[in-house]
């Protein structure tokens, strides 16, 4: 039988149902594409907190940037640098005061074969494969770290030959899961597994090799009004957030 109490919290229930629904926004949110699998989780945690809905696109950082300058309906940016999101403050495109580092990405080189890549990296000056791919240094941050990599070790001119590259690191890690390449750069939390790369062998690449990869979130003019998208940028730096950036390899700012 249901007594008082529990009729009285059902009926306050049915009160405040209608009015969280009705207060849920949707923001429209490009992502970096090496961000794809923690977003994925971030924002389903977002609408289970707030009832708000991000939905989500995936991509190149440039060419994100490109298509908001030409008046794609994007609210918020997640990108894979600084370097984009700063580009669209000097555009007066984004909100420049709501811009802050969410990640800092990791670069690993590698492979589906296991025992392929040894985990200092050796195989790239030993040599023995075909195809080394890396996501296009114009477009993506983490295809301009694979670059700074082989400049420091003295390969770029060697490696030149063999280089495919990706229009992203989505693209890249494909050419490299696949198998049309024997190996490549690509982002750590693409290929992490609790705590450590989960399949085929690689080398995470030791973070001064390469410039840091700082990721930064900022606020579209377009979704200056919306407050989901104002919710999704404060949701990003709590601690669910946060708990699923580690989980997929980054550091967080204040931990680099």
């Amino acid at each position: 039988m249901i007594n008082r109490h529990t009729l009285r919290t059902i009926a306050l229930a049915a009160l405040l149902l209608p009015a969280y629904s009705a207060w849920a926004a949707t923001t429209l949110v490009a992502v970096a594409a090496n961000f794809t699998k923690p977003m994925e989780q971030i924002a389903a945690e977002f609408q289970k907190a707030t009832g708000h809905e991000a939905k989500l696109s995936f991509g190149s950082s440039g060419k994100f940037v490109s298509q908001i300058e030409n008046g794609a309906p994007f609210e918020v940016f997640l990108a894979a640098d600084q370097e984009s999101a700063v580009k669209l403050v000097n555009a007066e495109l984004a909100v420049a005061d709501t811009r802050f580092t969410y990640a800092l990405g990791k670069l690993v080189l590698w492979s589906a074969t296991p025992g392929l890549v040894d985990e200092q990296g050796e195989i790239l000056a030993k040599g023995g494969f075909k195809h080394l791919a890396l996501a296009d240094p114009k477009l993506a941050p983490y295809g301009a770290a694979a670059i700074d990599v082989l400049k420091k070790l003295g390969l770029r001119e060697k490696l030149q030959p063999l280089i495919v590259q990706g229009e992203n690191i989505s693209q890249t890690h494909q050419f490299v899961s696949t198998g049309n390449a024997e190996l490549g750069f690509v982002a750590l939390s693409q290929v992490i597994d609790n705590g450590k790369i989960g399949s085929g062998s690689g080398w995470i690449v030791p973070s001064d090799s390469y410039a840091p990869i700082r990721q930064d979130a900022i606020l579209l003019n377009k979704g200056d009004e919306n407050p989901a998208a104002q919710a999704l940028l404060e949701f990003l730096k709590g601690p669910a957030a946060s708990t699923i950036i580690l989980k997929y390899g980054y550091s967080l700012p204040s931990q680099p």
